[in-house]
């Protein structure tokens, strides 16, 4: 062959290498931080090609990876970073609550009323007002809500509307009749049922186990609707910059909703679905038939329930309450059954994440995770802690020992700090949200929300970790402040530590090439500014998997 046609079609392979590394999509013009490490971010670019990450440096470096057909976005001095990934949602739920009845701000009795009164008044007879989030503690001293608060302002509609934490609810006098709930149907174990002193009578309030008296009789969600909860849901997450997410107590017709819309093309956010634990064969059968599942929907493992809230008081306690003489709280599940249902769960290679609260349900579960893997052999399980709110001393250590995944919500924090001392006392609380010390003994946090129980927004979750500044603002220095922790470790919970707590380290939540193009621009520096001005921040783009998926 001539030197001619041999030199040109070397320099058109050369052109082909060259554009098959041009870079669809550069972000330039900011700070990055790759999550890689605990320091700071560094002035730089991000170049993204397809749906992963193909280089991360400085500016000059990534020019390069810049072709006719690169786009890039400017961050304009703001921070890039992974995207963010909440440990610990009820997602679709979140999308359901988008589009219901809003009590969490009623900051009085008479307005909890007044929005029932008005959101019934737009429905037909017989439909359910359901959601609310209700929150009594913003309410001065007054008890509970009753169903004679809303009975006369919604004759003819079913309620059962939630305390914000899901451990609690109101349903009014229609609501416990299409369940057939009357003064003597048995309270279930695991649950309680408030009622008259005097006649048996329920007052309308019921907590854990109970709820499931009145929410079987409420009629199932249609695949339409649960779609269009999840669809919501999904545009919400977007612009707060959440681009995964653990959805725990998932149940199987969530798993349906989110394959659906995968295969709509329709998902702008990575899912691990947690399915219920006593549900453990069901889970080990779905997953050898139809495998765990893809980058977008697949199936974490399983969710359980050791004891209920603070706020609910069904939080098990060592010592009771300090309100409530002589009462420790309840367990949702006998011990045996939580031992049972976990071990079945690890033999079948599922992981497992269970709700603990207070600090014996804590102290319990820690102990039957240890026998477990004892009786198992070692093997990489990541079994999770949900919320580990309230710890004993002796405890904490455990999780970083044991590889324990301590999930937990830092917002929860600023909520619960404006009263969960006049629950426990005083010498309780300097373990609760035991953040610094848990890193300090090796352990790796993952953060989340619990939205609905509160909001999604991370960098809510952010400032609330990094000040722990209670609602109230009457902790401006910060409540139980030596367990503040800084804003790097903050985003690395947020972000690689949810990642390690899903088994997805090597796909996402650190900005590498060959990870997966999940990533966030913020309009500001988290790093720059003072601590009681983080939550002022904003999403200024949401990329997942190289697509923008939302712009500001």
């Amino acid at each position: 062959m001539p030197r001619r046609p041999i030199l040109e079609a070397a320099l058109l392979a050369c052109a082909l290498a060259a554009c098959g590394r041009r870079a669809d999509l550069v972000i330039s013009g900011g700070v990055v931080w790759t999550g890689l490490s605990s320091g700071g971010p560094q002035p730089g670019a991000v170049a993204i090609r397809g749906r992963t990450i193909l280089a991360v440096g400085d500016s000059a470096a990534m020019a390069k990876y810049v072709g006719a057909r690169t786009r890039t976005l400017r961050a304009d001095g703001g921070l890039v970073l992974p995207g963010f990934v909440d440990g610990h949602t009820h997602f679709i739920d979140g999308g359901f609550q988008l589009g219901s009845i809003d009590l969490r701000s009623a900051a009085t009795p008479q307005e909890f009323i007044r929005r029932v009164a008005a959101y019934a008044r737009k429905l037909q007879p017989g439909q359910w007002i359901r959601g609310g989030d209700w929150d009594h503690t913003l309410w001065k001293g007054t008890p509970l809500p009753r169903k004679d608060w809303i009975d006369s302002v919604t004759p003819d509609n079913p309620v059962f509307v939630n305390r914000l934490d899901g451990h609690e609810a109101l349903a009014n006098s229609a609501a416990l009749r299409a369940a057939g709930v009357t003064k003597d149907t048995p309270t279930p174990p695991g649950g309680e049922v408030l009622r008259d002193p005097r006649t048996g009578e329920p007052l309308g309030i019921l907590k854990d186990q109970a709820l499931d008296l009145v929410g079987r009789a409420i009629p199932a969600p249609t695949p339409d609707q649960r779609d269009s909860a999840l669809a919501r849901a999904l545009a919400h997450a977007e612009s707060l910059g959440v681009t995964a997410t653990a959805h725990m107590s998932a149940s199987f017709a969530d798993l349906a909703s989110y394959q659906r819309l995968e295969r709509a093309g329709r998902m702008t956010l990575r899912v691990a679905v947690y399915l219920p634990l006593e549900r453990w064969r069901d889970i080990a059968d779905t997953i050898r038939r139809d495998g765990q599942g893809d980058d977008w929907v697949r199936i974490g493992g399983c969710k359980g329930y050791m004891d209920g809230s603070a706020g609910a008081r069904t939080a098990y306690f060592f010592q009771p309450y300090a309100d409530s003489a002589g009462y420790y709280g309840l367990l949702q599940h006998p011990e045996a059954d939580m031992r049972a249902w976990i071990g079945a769960a690890d033999s079948a290679g599922l992981q497992i994440a269970v709700h603990a609260i207070g600090d014996r349900a804590n102290a319990i579960l820690l102990a039957i995770y240890d026998s477990v893997a004892r009786a198992h052999g070692a093997r990489d399980r990541r079994f999770r802690v949900e919320h580990a709110q309230h710890l004993r001393p002796e405890d904490i250590p455990r999780f970083g020992e044991r590889g324990v995944i301590p999930s937990m919500q830092p917002y929860h924090t600023i909520d619960d700090g404006r009263w969960v001392e006049q629950r426990i006392g005083p010498e309780r609380i300097k373990t609760t949200y035991a953040f610094r010390r848990l890193l300090d003994t090796g352990a790796k946090l993952a953060f989340g929300s619990d939205w609905t129980v509160a909001p999604i927004d991370p960098i809510v979750g952010v400032y609330a970790a990094v000040t722990r500044r209670t609602l109230d603002g009457k902790h401006p220095d910060g409540w139980v402040p030596e367990e503040k922790i800084t804003v790097a470790e903050a985003l690395r919970a947020y972000t690689w530590g949810n990642a390690w707590a899903t088994f997805n380290e090597s796909r996402w939540g650190t900005i590498a090439p060959g990870h997966l193009a999940d990533v966030v621009v913020l309009d500001r520096n988290l790093f720059l500014m003072p601590a009681d001005s983080l939550d002022q921040a904003r999403v200024r783009y949401t990329i997942v998997g190289g697509k923008v998926v939302f712009a500001r």
